[in-house]
């Protein structure tokens, strides 16, 4: 677990990575303020229903009803889902990199 929270770390001190991480918070930040306008929900089912949108869960125990609500939320699935996915696969690629180099010091010490 203590691997986990330094690779988190790493990712950190990075400025690209700091920037995906900012565009997709900014991202869902989007969606949440989007939502509560737009349908009118709670600030925390806006959010919600934002992150489940963008991981593609999708529950269904929300669902846009006005029309505004239905163009906004296929446009933000499009480039929401984007981002989404290649934040998941940055972190991910960035934690298999750490895991690489955390082995081959251990191989080296041996």
């Amino acid at each position: 677990m203590l691997f986990f929270w330094r690779t988190l770390l790493s990712f950190w001190r990075d400025p690209a990575y700091r920037a995906l991480i900012f565009a997709t918070n900014f991202f869902l930040a989007i969606g949440t303020v989007a939502y509560r306008l737009i349908e009118g929900w709670s600030w925390l089912d806006s959010l919600y229903f934002s992150v489940i949108t963008l991981t593609t869960i999708g529950y269904g125990d929300f669902s846009p009803q006005t029309d505004l609500g239905k163009l906004f939320t296929m446009a933000y699935i499009i480039v929401g889902v984007a981002l989404i996915l290649g934040f998941v696969n940055t972190l991910f690629l960035h934690y298999k990199e750490e895991t690489i180099k955390k082995r081959n010091n251990k191989k080296q010490s041996e």
